[in-house]
């Protein structure tokens, strides 16, 4: 059974130190390589996540300007 366009699903084992191997595909699929930085995010009701590098900025970015933006109408 082929799934949607784009959606992916995976399955990983965690190892005795916490440690999790990305399968080959999911690293081919989203560029990830070896020593590049992750960023996991959690939420106790909705569990992890980790987006891509570049996503993770712009997120980073609305927040700031988001900010900046509130400080000036202050």
């Amino acid at each position: 059974m082929k799934g949607p366009k784009g959606k992916y699903a995976w399955t990983v084992t965690v190892g005795e130190k916490g440690q999790i191997v990305i399968p080959k595909q999911a690293r081919e699929v989203f560029g990830i390589n070896p020593g590049d930085t992750l960023i996991i995010l959690g939420d106790v009701n909705k569990g992890l996540a980790i987006p891509p590098k570049s996503a993770f900025a712009q997120f980073a970015s609305a927040i700031f300007e988001s900010e900046s933006d509130n400080e000036e109408e202050e």
